[in-house]
């Protein structure tokens, strides 16, 4: 089968793309490749490209998606993208959140114009849950209208990663474009996994050993305080998905809402490779050519490329379906 073409903007480190391509082991299991080839991808953040530059035969550049000469990419059949979230977001309230007026909101208007001017057949967008009630909820309704208005029929929903593979409580709303309506008749999205994925896959017991992955005692005490009215010190089920880990796992805290562990009665955060576990990343995925604080926050802002994985299997069903008429 002929491969389809693909252009990636905001990449990051490359959890859409790894899903969209295939091809990888996770949990026992083999992710078979996809019929996709990945002719573009950019991003912003040097460390983030370092990561996906260790890890594609494309390589990332490191560019912000505003400055690009849409004309000038290589053509393309497919744009993936999960654009920039913050001002979505439910919980990020510093700065406010300001949805489509603050600029990062914005972003999404460079892949409309990259549709407009190259015409995919198919894009992919990806966004936090709090981009359906964003301002409102008057964001979405505009975002889906610029992408109709582009040329594109949209499905969306909202999916959460645990029902699909992934141990993790992660929920993200998956927006998908067709030029074609026969494409958009087609598409359903993936059906959801009876077999529901424990924290336990990505725990790693050697770190049980490390004192540097534990909080300190004082820590401990200064949360404990607070912790009858705050519900802080949110030690995590291994025999369930692990609550959505995010971007600043570095600087995890047991006074917030981050998900922790609970070993021997001490509380320890989660190593780099850990995180990239939950978000189901296979340990052949290069993360350690930069920091670990740099590690933790391309992987805690990725796409779980299993989740990803089933999605471009929806969308190759309805290719493999167009080839045979």
């Amino acid at each position: 089968m002929e491969k389809l073409n693909v252009a990636s903007f905001f990449c990051g480190c490359g959890g859409m793309d790894l899903g969209l391509l295939g091809g990888f082991s996770y949990n026992g299991k083999k992710y078979s490749k996809n019929p996709f080839n990945i002719v573009f991808a950019c991003d912003n953040d040097p460390y983030c490209t370092r990561i996906y530059n260790d890890n594609f035969s494309t390589k990332c550049e490191i560019k912000d998606v505003r400055e690009l000469n849409v004309s000038e990419l290589p053509d393309f059949n497919i744009l993936i993208g999960g654009f920039p979230c913050q001002s979505f977001s439910i919980s990020a309230q510093n700065p406010p959140r300001l949805g489509y007026k603050d600029v990062r909101g914005m972003l999404f208007f460079e892949m409309v114009k990259a549709l407009k001017e190259k015409k995919p057949r198919f894009f992919i967008a990806e966004n936090v849950k709090g981009l359906l009630s964003a301002n409102e909820h008057k964001a979405f309704p505009m975002i889906l209208k610029e992408f109709q208005d582009a040329g594109y029929l949209v499905k969306y929903k909202l999916l959460n990663a645990s029902k699909y593979g992934v141990p993790q409580k992660r929920e993200r709303v998956i927006l998908v474009g067709f030029k074609n309506e026969e494409d958009y008749k087609k598409f359903s999205f993936p059906d959801e996994s009876e077999n529901v994925i424990p924290l336990s896959v990505a725990i790693d017991k050697n770190a049980d050993t490390e004192e540097k992955w534990f909080f300190s005692q004082r820590a401990v005490d200064g949360m404990l305080r607070v912790r009858a009215k705050m519900n802080k010190g949110r030690a995590q089920d291994i025999s369930v998905p692990c609550n959505t880990i995010s971007s600043h796992l570095a600087k995890v805290s047991l006074n917030s809402t981050d998900p922790v562990l609970m070993v021997d009665g001490r509380y320890r955060r989660f190593t780099p490779r850990e995180a990239a576990r939950i978000q189901s990343f296979p340990d052949s995925f290069i993360i350690n050519s930069v920091s670990e604080c740099r590690q933790y926050k391309a992987v805690g802002n990725a796409v779980p490329p299993v989740l990803m994985w089933h999605i471009a299997k929806s969308l190759e069903a309805i290719i493999i379906d167009s080839k045979k008429k």
